[in-house]
Protein backbone atom coordinates (compact mmCIF):
# COMPACT_ATOMS: atom_id res chain seq x y z
CA UNK A 1 0.00 0.00 0.00
CA UNK A 2 2.75 2.47 0.87
CA UNK A 3 4.49 1.69 -2.44
CA UNK A 4 2.11 4.13 -4.12
CA UNK A 5 3.81 7.03 -2.36
CA UNK A 6 7.40 5.85 -2.79
CA UNK A 7 9.62 8.15 -4.85
CA UNK A 8 10.36 6.38 -8.14
CA UNK A 9 14.01 5.76 -8.94
CA UNK A 10 15.93 4.93 -12.10
CA UNK A 11 19.45 3.52 -12.33
CA UNK A 12 21.61 4.65 -15.23
CA UNK A 13 24.99 3.00 -15.80
CA UNK A 14 26.74 6.35 -16.41
CA UNK A 15 24.74 8.76 -14.24
CA UNK A 16 23.96 6.51 -11.28
CA UNK A 17 20.69 6.64 -9.40
CA UNK A 18 18.10 9.22 -10.40
CA UNK A 19 15.00 9.94 -8.32
CA UNK A 20 11.85 11.64 -9.53
CA UNK A 21 10.94 14.75 -7.56
CA UNK A 22 9.14 17.95 -8.52
CA UNK A 23 8.39 16.69 -12.02
CA UNK A 24 12.09 16.07 -12.84
CA UNK A 25 14.52 13.19 -12.50
CA UNK A 26 17.29 14.23 -10.12
CA UNK A 27 20.75 12.97 -9.41
CA UNK A 28 24.30 14.24 -9.49
CA UNK A 29 26.88 14.82 -12.19
CA UNK A 30 30.64 15.25 -11.96
CA UNK A 31 32.24 18.12 -13.84
CA UNK A 32 35.92 17.57 -13.36
CA UNK A 33 36.66 17.90 -9.65
CA UNK A 34 33.16 18.94 -8.57
CA UNK A 35 29.86 17.11 -8.27
CA UNK A 36 26.64 19.10 -8.64
CA UNK A 37 22.90 18.45 -8.78
CA UNK A 38 21.53 17.20 -12.11
CA UNK A 39 17.91 17.44 -13.30
CA UNK A 40 16.36 15.71 -16.31
CA UNK A 41 12.87 15.72 -17.81
CA UNK A 42 10.91 12.54 -18.34
CA UNK A 43 7.74 10.65 -17.64
CA UNK A 44 6.78 9.23 -14.28
CA UNK A 45 8.23 5.90 -15.40
CA UNK A 46 11.69 7.01 -16.59
CA UNK A 47 13.83 9.92 -17.71
CA UNK A 48 13.49 10.99 -21.34
CA UNK A 49 15.88 8.82 -23.42
CA UNK A 50 17.20 11.81 -25.40
CA UNK A 51 17.72 13.74 -22.15
CA UNK A 52 19.69 10.78 -20.77
CA UNK A 53 21.92 10.75 -23.88
CA UNK A 54 22.58 14.48 -23.51
CA UNK A 55 23.29 14.17 -19.78
CA UNK A 56 25.72 11.30 -20.34
CA UNK A 57 27.81 13.47 -22.65
CA UNK A 58 27.94 16.57 -20.41
CA UNK A 59 30.89 15.50 -18.27
CA UNK A 60 33.13 14.91 -21.31
CA UNK A 61 31.82 17.93 -23.28
CA UNK A 62 32.04 20.42 -20.40
CA UNK A 63 35.80 21.15 -20.73
CA UNK A 64 35.24 22.18 -24.38
CA UNK A 65 32.41 24.53 -23.35
CA UNK A 66 34.38 26.30 -20.61
CA UNK A 67 36.17 28.88 -22.80
CA UNK A 68 32.89 30.13 -24.32
CA UNK A 69 31.17 30.17 -20.95
CA UNK A 70 34.12 32.03 -19.40
CA UNK A 71 33.93 34.66 -22.16
CA UNK A 72 30.20 35.15 -21.49
CA UNK A 73 30.73 35.36 -17.73
CA UNK A 74 33.49 37.93 -18.32
CA UNK A 75 31.11 39.98 -20.51
CA UNK A 76 28.58 39.85 -17.67
CA UNK A 77 31.25 41.00 -15.20
CA UNK A 78 32.44 43.98 -17.30
CA UNK A 79 29.55 46.39 -16.49
CA UNK A 80 30.01 45.76 -12.76
CA UNK A 81 33.73 46.56 -12.99
CA UNK A 82 33.00 49.66 -15.07
CA UNK A 83 30.44 50.89 -12.53
CA UNK A 84 32.98 50.55 -9.73
CA UNK A 85 35.74 52.22 -11.79
CA UNK A 86 33.57 55.24 -12.63
CA UNK A 87 32.13 55.55 -9.12
CA UNK A 88 28.52 55.10 -10.21
CA UNK A 89 26.04 55.22 -7.31
CA UNK A 90 24.58 51.84 -8.36
CA UNK A 91 28.01 50.18 -8.24
CA UNK A 92 28.30 47.09 -6.04
CA UNK A 93 29.12 48.10 -2.47
CA UNK A 94 30.98 44.88 -1.69
CA UNK A 95 34.53 44.17 -2.77
CA UNK A 96 34.37 43.43 -6.46
CA UNK A 97 36.93 40.87 -7.64
CA UNK A 98 39.56 42.13 -10.05
CA UNK A 99 39.22 40.14 -13.25
CA UNK A 100 41.19 41.18 -16.31
CA UNK A 101 40.62 38.23 -18.64
CA UNK A 102 37.96 35.56 -19.17
CA UNK A 103 39.85 32.58 -17.72
CA UNK A 104 40.04 34.38 -14.36
CA UNK A 105 36.26 34.18 -13.84
CA UNK A 106 36.56 30.58 -12.61
CA UNK A 107 38.17 31.80 -9.38
CA UNK A 108 34.94 33.70 -8.65
CA UNK A 109 32.26 31.39 -10.11
CA UNK A 110 30.80 28.10 -8.96
CA UNK A 111 28.42 25.67 -10.61
CA UNK A 112 25.12 25.36 -8.72
CA UNK A 113 23.30 22.87 -10.96
CA UNK A 114 23.14 21.23 -14.37
CA UNK A 115 19.83 20.54 -16.10
CA UNK A 116 18.70 19.13 -19.39
CA UNK A 117 15.83 21.43 -20.36
CA UNK A 118 13.70 22.36 -23.35
CA UNK A 119 15.09 25.45 -25.07
CA UNK A 120 12.98 26.80 -27.96
CA UNK A 121 11.30 23.42 -28.40
CA UNK A 122 14.49 21.33 -28.34
CA UNK A 123 16.43 19.73 -25.52
CA UNK A 124 19.54 21.54 -24.38
CA UNK A 125 21.70 22.03 -21.31
CA UNK A 126 21.51 24.75 -18.70
CA UNK A 127 24.36 25.18 -16.24
CA UNK A 128 23.63 27.46 -13.29
CA UNK A 129 26.48 29.59 -11.92
CA UNK A 130 26.84 31.69 -8.79
CA UNK A 131 29.32 34.50 -9.28
CA UNK A 132 31.01 36.84 -6.80
CA UNK A 133 30.12 40.02 -8.69
CA UNK A 134 26.35 39.33 -8.88
CA UNK A 135 25.24 37.76 -5.63
CA UNK A 136 21.54 38.34 -6.31
CA UNK A 137 21.28 36.08 -9.35
CA UNK A 138 22.15 32.64 -10.56
CA UNK A 139 23.41 32.92 -14.14
CA UNK A 140 22.44 30.25 -16.64
CA UNK A 141 24.72 29.15 -19.48
CA UNK A 142 22.38 27.63 -22.06
CA UNK A 143 23.81 25.27 -24.66
CA UNK A 144 22.48 23.08 -27.44
CA UNK A 145 24.49 20.66 -29.55
CA UNK A 146 27.69 21.88 -27.92
CA UNK A 147 27.04 25.51 -28.83
CA UNK A 148 26.57 28.27 -26.24
CA UNK A 149 23.24 29.94 -27.02
CA UNK A 150 23.21 32.54 -24.26
CA UNK A 151 24.10 33.45 -20.74
CA UNK A 152 20.82 34.13 -19.00
CA UNK A 153 21.17 36.75 -16.27
CA UNK A 154 18.75 35.14 -13.85
CA UNK A 155 17.72 31.49 -13.63
CA UNK A 156 16.26 29.26 -10.97
CA UNK A 157 17.28 25.68 -10.28
CA UNK A 158 14.74 23.30 -11.85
Amino acid sequence: MFGLFKTPSFRDPALGELRRKGGMWRGEISLGEITVPLALPGSRAAPDPQALDIARSIATDYPRWCAGIAASLFEHYAPYAEAVATGEPEAPAEDLPRISQPDQVWQHASVEFVAVVTLDGELGVEIGYRVAWDEEHTLGARLRNGRLLELNGSVLPP
